[in-house]
């Protein structure tokens, strides 16, 4: 992933001071993408690329999570994007052994190199509005951080500026974004360090690709197993199954999740048992997903030969390719 050159900083220790110079910047990030694993594994964002007005919820098993739009609407699956910036800069700084603070200051620039995101100017107004989304959606969960749990409502960001200055010409120039990350996913982070790297090719998928792979990506270790209506309380998705079933065809067809297989087993076909229809005589059995890793390189030739270690120390035969039947056999 291409990389801005690295701005000047300051001397080494100057991050311990509580309250920093507004350019001590975090950024560049050094390192990989990295989320916090909650936040992969269960629906927090809007899948949507406009303003979702409308609140989500989700309960399911013992978890529970309510979002609640602000005036400009949910945050949503690409404003998390300036999440998982955040996450990553402070992971990295943790594995280097540095302080770390709730506060982060950092270019649109790299964030956008980062992300793959164009540095048009349109860009920089829907970072603006991003930033907004992000500390006016408040998230409501008793999926505890810390060792702690919290009651009541919390923003991504309790603090969002953008720093500019003015050109000769009066014209504005971003300086740098500050934010301030939420004491939940703060301790999260710090204290839990339940931290997972993401593909570099995740910024270039779709809402609900994105969502797979995240799923995929916290919960499957060999193989994930989960009816359709389940996975798509799981995913998040907002509008009616039978459309989930069918955006999940055209992504099964793609194949393109990042190490990962996406297969959709189907049951009812109408999808009426799954959408609660009442329906006489036996229930149609439910369609399902199954999600398996793909194979590394160089996985199967490894597994083919520790197969041959280990029959070969138990003293078991191997079995002979059929095209080599009549091969002679050396001798001894």
């Amino acid at each position: 992933m291409a990389r801005s050159p690295a701005p000047a900083r300051p001397a080494s220790g100057s991050a311990a001071v509580p309250h920093r110079d507004l350019f001590t910047l975090d950024s560049p990030l050094h390192g990989e993408i990295r989320g916090e694993r909650s936040l992969m594994a269960f629906p927090f964002f809007a899948l949507s690329k406009n303003a979702w007005m409308k609140p989500l919820t989700y309960d399911h098993a013992t978890v529970s999570i309510e979002v609640r739009p602000s005036a400009s609407g949910v945050a949503t699956i690409y404003d998390k994007e300036i999440v998982l910036y955040i996450a990553s800069l402070m992971a990295a700084k943790l594995e280097a052994g540095e302080h770390v603070e709730q506060d982060f200051i950092f270019t649109a620039h790299d964030l956008f190199s980062v992300t793959g995101s164009n540095h048009s100017a349109r860009s920089y107004n829907r970072l603006s509005e991003a930033l907004e989304r992000l500390q006016g959606t408040q998230i409501k969960t008793n999926i505890e951080a810390g060792g702690e749990g919290e009651e009541g409502f919390f923003s991504w960001l309790s603090e969002a500026k953008l720093h500019y200055s003015r050109t000769k010409s009066g014209e504005r120039r971003l300086k740098a974004v500050k934010v301030r990350l939420c004491d939940w996913l703060f301790r999260a982070i710090l204290l839990d360090r339940h931290v997972l790297d993401y593909a570099a090719a995740y910024f270039q998928l779709g809402p609900i690709e994105r969502r797979i792979y995240e799923v995929a990506r916290s919960t499957c270790e060999e193989e994930l197993d989960l009816d359709l209506a389940t996975f798509r309380l799981q995913i998040g998705y907002q509008n009616p199954l039978s459309n989930f079933r069918a955006a999940l065809k055209q992504i099964v067809a793609t194949d393109g999740i990042p190490d990962y297989h996406l297969e959709l087993v189907e049951g009812d076909a109408g999808g009426a048992a799954e959408e609660g229809a009442p329906r006489r005589g036996r229930r149609a059995p439910q369609s399902r997903v199954v999600i398996t890793p793909r194979p590394q390189p160089g996985e199967s030739a490894l597994s083919t030969t520790r197969a041959i270690l280990e029959s070969t120390e138990s003293g078991e035969s191997i079995d002979a390719d059929p095209a080599d039947a009549d091969s002679p056999t050396p001798a001894d």
